[in-house]
């Protein structure tokens, strides 16, 4: 099936056989979080919550580079900005707040979310890949809570993020040092889920999405919002949330489809080991 292309702002997006796939492209300032990239993020999510054929989605940069961070002119922009008001706490507050409002949505997309990382993840492009289900770096990826080296506190989703994949300590000292990270340390503290060539990392991401677009989508988002809320969940609500959740899925026809040719002997449309 020929790709579905959109051209964006500072992106692009290809949409072929049930995988949306965005990469941001303007390798000339490593992928900067600019105001956007932040729009195309808006933009992206449209289509793919919109989409119920696009059963992953893939994240990934251009030119030796992930995402290195927030747009640092913009930034300067606001403290040189003649408004007085643009210089008020209450100005960036806002502007990390509308953030947050797409952050959230690529959070809880329904679908699997896969981070490819070839070269720097770094500020607010850690962030970001923090925010997927999966990472895939490559050799030569790197991660970088850099906030503290500008004298900013972490932000995009990171505060709640990294602990919870590396642990409280390491959080500080990642938060509180801004030291680099290398894709087999990465790989030892839970960041990346596996490391690639980075010539082989695009075509592996795309390999490792394909195997999600035969799954059960309602299982899969059922799944995936249950665990996203487990950490802040006492386990009288989680069991509810469980009992509920299984009740969808029951009612969905995967369920029925695959419980019938398992009876019959058939191979599972989805299985991840058969699939390696």
């Amino acid at each position: 099936m020929a790709a579905v292309e959109h051209s964006l702002r500072n992106a692009t997006l290809s949409i072929r056989d049930g995988i949306a796939e965005l990469t941001h492209q303007r390798p000339e300032i490593r992928n900067a979080v600019t105001p956007e990239l932040k729009e195309d993020y808006v933009d992206m999510l449209d289509i793919v919550e919109g989409d119920r054929s696009i059963r992953a989605l893939i994240l990934t940069g251009s030119g030796g580079s992930f995402c290195a961070g927030g747009d640092l002119k913009s930034l300067l922009a606001m403290r040189d900005d003649p408004d007085p008001a643009a210089r008020q706490p209450e100005a960036m507050r806002r502007r990390v707040l509308r953030a947050h409002t797409w952050l959230r949505r690529l959070r809880d997309l329904e679908v699997p979310v896969i981070a490819a990382v070839d070269g720097a993840a770094a500020g607010a492009g850690f962030s970001i890949a923090l925010t997927a289900d999966f990472i895939l770096a490559s050799e030569r990826a790197s991660f970088s809570m850099v906030f503290v080296k500008i004298g900013l506190v972490p932000d995009m989703g990171a505060l709640y993020a990294l602990p919870r994949t590396v642990g409280l300590s390491m959080a500080k000292e990642l938060m509180m040092t801004g030291r680099r990270v290398g894709a087999a340390e990465a790989h030892k503290l839970g960041i990346v889920h596996a490391i690639h060539p980075a010539d082989a990392l695009a075509e592996d991401a795309r390999r490792f999405a394909a195997r999600f677009v035969d799954g059960p989508r309602e299982a899969m988002a059922l799944t995936k919002s249950a665990l996203n809320a487990t950490f802040e969940a006492p386990y009288d609500t989680m069991l509810a949330v469980e009992a509920q959740a299984q009740a969808v899925a029951a009612a969905a026809p995967y369920y029925g489809e695959a419980v019938q040719a398992f009876l019959r002997g058939e191979p599972a449309k989805f299985d991840w080991d058969r699939r390696r």
